[in-house]
């Protein structure tokens, strides 16, 4: 695979090409989704909790992901590597700017935030000291106790209206790939239409630019409650590598996620 970039992911959009995207936290799981053909990969805050065994991601720091993002760094030389800034790392565009230093020199491509608009100013001062930027709107793991819960968000019109004008306001100050995590398929289709960066879904349907998956998830190993939106890709491969060549291509061919998988 040759090297990913924003460039490219770009292209893959208009090109109407898929992008796989998957969390990975070290060396090792990086080499082997890199070589099973995965566009991005996630140094995700979900380390909290598929890591370290805790109830959400609040707990993760800078430091936690910055580890992480230079183990996975090493072992991944072409796939496009995103670092999630943890939760309360960004409370300040200054605060912001260092907390994304610290993740782009340990090897992050580009740095992912949860907020809507109130963060344009943040984002317009990464952007303009050379920080790409994900948004992630939707539900917001680290907002979880202002939602109640892991909930499904964006089914009312009202808080539809509002989660579209969130994506184009982070457009508008410089995002350059936006994450919709459990949101109506209706919703994230419209979103991915009307931006022109990709879209990447999470529970969002089949029709954004690409798709995450959490690799745990992905490869069947979780215990007790299972998402709707995950798949056990291990458990019709075989193998790890089969498992992650499997997702890429339902991906690539539209056949993941399926209805099952989808919220109306």
């Amino acid at each position: 695979m040759s090297k990913i970039t924003t460039a490219r992911l770009q292209a893959m959009k208009q090109a109407g090409q898929k992008i796989a995207m998957i969390t990975a936290y070290d060396a090792t799981f990086a080499t082997l989704f890199e070589q099973a053909g995965v566009h991005s990969i996630l140094i995700g805050d979900s380390l909290g909790m598929v890591l370290q065994g805790e109830a959400s991601t609040l707990k993760v720091s800078v430091d936690d992901i910055a580890y992480h993002t230079r183990c996975v760094a090493n072992g991944s030389k072409n796939a496009f590597i995103v670092a999630d800034m943890p939760f309360m790392s960004y409370s300040t565009p200054e605060q912001a700017c260092a907390s994304a230093a610290a993740l782009m020199r340990a090897g992050a491509h580009m740095v992912k935030l949860e907020g809507g608009d109130w963060l344009a100013d943040t984002v317009a001062q990464l952007t303009r000291q050379g920080v790409p930027v994900c948004g992630h709107l939707g539900l917001t793991p680290q907002s979880v106790h202002v939602f109640g819960g892991f909930k499904l968000q964006g089914r009312e019109a009202e808080q539809a209206e509002q989660i579209k004008r969130h994506a184009r306001a982070l457009e508008a100050a410089g995002i350059q790939l936006l994450v919709l995590e459990c949101v109506p398929s209706q919703l994230a289709a419209d979103i991915s239409r009307e931006l022109r960066i990709p879209v990447i879904g999470i529970g969002a349907g089949p029709d954004t630019d690409g798709q995450v998956l959490v690799m745990q998830d992905a490869l069947g190993l979780t215990s007790g409650y299972v998402p709707k939106f995950t798949k056990n890709f291990l458990a019709e491969s075989g193998n790890v590598r089969a498992a992650i060549e499997t997702y890429v291509a339902e991906v690539a061919e539209g056949r993941f996620p399926g209805p099952e998988h989808s919220f109306n």
